[in-house]
């Protein structure tokens, strides 16, 4: 109702209420208590009472990604980088047969599902995700076996959780990181900082 001009002074045949009286049904629905939620967009919830302690993990989630990528069945790694390994836009296709090769393998597609991980439960991941997100516009076969090893890591440590402990004292703690022109391509810095709140991290 236009309460300025129009209807001004119109009058009103029907009772209008400002606040729903008590009585009638609410447009909302009902709300249900299914008791504690056990998964979240994909991320399941463990609880410890005894301990004061909850994790989330993305377990079935790699499960998914593993299977999507035919790695399921691949030899776990203990690590997703080691020292040595190098990522560079020498690495990148440099001519069309090369580029015929990759056009036939999803690097993006599986950099953004290592993404996903990485970005909810899985910070341990965020470097080398990073390094292999800068070649998604022209990836070479280097790069694709080095997401193939982050599937590996991500196998061999599929159980890992972010844990939150119980505690009085809700201090957030951050810490960070630089590396010194370690961009091959470009020297330019890498900066890393990680926010821990109740033990586990936030950010």
């Amino acid at each position: 109702m236009d309460m300025k001009t129009t209807f001004l002074n119109g009058k009103l045949e029907e009772e209008v209420y400002m606040k729903q009286p008590k009585g009638f049904p609410s447009s909302d629905g009902g709300q249900l208590d299914m008791g504690e939620a056990s998964y979240v967009i994909g991320i399941k919830i463990h609880r410890d009472r005894f301990q004061d302690i909850l994790g989330l993990s993305q377990e079935t989630y790699i499960n998914k990604v593993l299977e999507r990528f035919r790695m399921k069945n691949c030899s776990p790694s203990v690590s997703p980088i080691v020292k040595g390994d190098r990522f560079n836009l020498d690495q990148c296709p440099k001519n069309d047969i090369e580029r015929e090769q990759m056009k036939n393998i999803p690097y993006a597609s599986a950099v953004e599902s290592l993404m996903y991980a990485q970005v909810y439960t899985r910070p341990d991941i965020a470097f080398v995700v990073g390094m292999l997100g800068r070649y998604q516009s022209n990836p070479g076969m280097d790069h694709w076996k080095a997401a193939k090893k982050m599937m590996r890591y991500l196998r061999g440590t599929k159980d890992y959780k972010l844990m939150y402990r119980r505690t009085s004292n809700l201090e957030v703690v951050g810490y960070s990181n630089s590396d010194f022109a370690g961009c091959v391509d470009s020297r330019k810095s890498t900066y890393l900082y990680i926010f821990i709140l109740a033990g586990g991290a936030i950010s």
